[in-house]
């Protein structure tokens, strides 16, 4: 086991605020091609059917980001770990911005979700500054930068397409990143770990966390399945709204802008978790997402009725996705500072692989059988996560 100093002066009280706002911004980069898969897909003639492809490879290199770079929170200075790894992340921006070419955005993509796993350094980088009695609070509000900024990516990159092209989105959030990374470098307090072990002992350490973790594993599956629905919900729903509703890029994006209600669930869930309530939200988020897609059902035409209910779907959807990853990172950081890096990492490469699940198979679903089918995946995504909610027997 690690034993973890933590060298720190005391953090300035605006620390927490920078941090979400620092969060929100890197995380944004996973999600704006999401609303774009259309015009960068024709752009760089990638086929309808690989259209996922352009949110599953973003979400793959997030994934070996969080098993193979996140660990090294708890080997290395957390800032300069944050720092190295932001770079990428600028770079691969840059390039995204500038190719044409199918094959290099797709690996463009990749380094982008490598770069954006800073994020998961810095929530809990956040929850060290904060004592145990109010970790969840700390977390909820550092995620409620991170959640806006996943739920602000899609608006935002609509709308800078419909003004200038979808390239400018890339460029105006490498300037944004690199101005954010440099400020980070300056005053965040210092996180010294004092490790034990070497970096291919903390690797291989991971999947014996992973199997006898019990709570490590139940959390992880719940929030894959239901960032799965949610990734396949908007990997799909720009395209179905522009084929089915004719709207434009930018109303697509006011579409986007309601699904930012849902980032109000994480502050509250967090404080809830505090009191004890983490199961019984559980068991309320599941079943608030399969509400979320049975809704989208009640009417199939073009009216303004269904587009209505299709708003409302994203909002509760929303609400009922970052309410419970709140809840499991509670939950999850309860279980010791000493692996707190790596059950992060674990946690997160988990739900992300779902995640990337949810978004090929949005993309295909929706090419070979258009949002029914795509839907009805997306709701069977709650239901396995609420039959494995009915095996749980005590709080966790």
């Amino acid at each position: 086991m690690n034993t973890v100093e933590i060298k720190t002066r005391k953090a300035p009280n605006w620390i927490p605020s920078l941090l979400a706002v620092a969060c929100g911004v890197f995380v944004a980069n996973l999600y704006y091609a999401q609303p774009l898969v259309g015009p960068i897909s024709s752009d760089t003639h990638l086929p309808l059917a690989s259209s996922g492809l352009i949110v599953t490879l973003t979400q793959i290199g997030y994934v070996i980001g969080l098993l193979f770079i996140v660990p090294l929170c708890d080997l290395i200075e957390n800032r300069r770990l944050v720092s190295s790894i932001l770079v990428v992340g600028v770079c691969a921006l840059i390039a995204a911005a500038l190719t044409h070419n199918a094959t290099i955005f797709l690996i463009t993509s990749m380094f982008i979700g490598l770069g954006s796993v800073a994020t998961q350094i810095l929530v809990p980088y956040a929850a060290h500054l904060a004592p145990e009695e109010k970790r969840g609070q700390m977390v909820g509000n550092v995620m409620s930068g991170l959640l806006l900024g996943i739920m602000l990516a899609r608006p935002m990159a609509s709308f800078v397409t419909d003004l200038w092209g979808w390239q400018m989105i890339f460029i105006f959030s490498a300037i944004i990143t690199a101005i954010l990374t440099a400020l980070l470098a300056c005053v965040l307090p210092e996180h010294n770990p004092s490790p034990s072990m070497s970096y291919v002992d903390l690797i291989s350490s991971l999947w014996s966390l992973f199997t006898k973790t019990a709570v490590l594993r139940r959390r992880a599956f719940y929030q894959a399945c239901l960032f799965g629905a949610f990734s396949l919900f908007w990997t799909v729903i720009p395209l179905w709204l522009a084929s089915h509703f004719h709207l434009s890029q930018q109303g697509i994006a006011l579409f986007a802008l309601a699904g930012v209600a849902g980032a109000a669930a994480a502050p509250i869930a967090g404080r809830l978790a505090d009191r004890g309530w983490t199961k019984r939200l559980t068991g309320l988020a599941i079943c608030v997402a399969i509400l979320s897609f049975l809704l989208t059902h009640l009417f199939q035409d073009s009216s303004d009725y269904s587009l209505a209910i299709l708003v409302i779907a994203a909002i509760i959807l929303d609400m009922a996705v970052s309410g419970n990853l709140v809840l499991s990172q509670r939950a999850i950081y309860s279980l010791g500072g000493k692996i707190r890096g790596r059950v992060n990492g674990v946690f997160m490469a988990v739900f992300f692989i779902g995640g990337a699940i949810g978004s090929a198979l949005g993309g295909w679903a929706y090419a070979y059988g258009g949002w029914v089918l795509a839907s009805n995946l997306g709701l069977s995504m709650g239901v396995v996560a609420s039959l494995y909610y009915l095996t749980e027997k005590s709080s966790s």
